[in-house]
């Protein structure tokens, strides 16, 4: 592999890595009262929250997923990305 290719790599790694992390700041911070209403919080929003609506949307047309008491979309994101991240992982 070239040397142009492994940077490209790594940076997506690296930026997949982030967006965990801002990920599971986001769902600490949702279980703290009032802690996700800054700007802080519309930051974590706005960065993950485009990761995780198309999955929600292909969630909300399974029956099974309809009104379930916890945010699935969330944690499949969350999955999807770890998953991503092994695969270029091993490239």
């Amino acid at each position: 592999m070239n040397e142009i290719a492994y940077v490209i790599i790594r940076l997506a790694i690296s930026l997949i890595g982030i967006l965990q992390l801002a990920m599971f700041v986001r769902a600490i911070l949702s279980w703290i009262p009032g802690a996700d209403e800054n700007r802080f919080g519309d930051f974590l929003y706005a960065l993950t929250e485009p990761f995780i609506v198309p999955v929600r949307a292909i969630l909300d047309r399974i029956p099974f997923f309809q009104g379930f008491p916890l945010d699935m979309s969330f944690f499949f994101t969350f999955i999807l990305l770890s998953i991503l991240s092994t695969i270029l992982g091993g490239l």
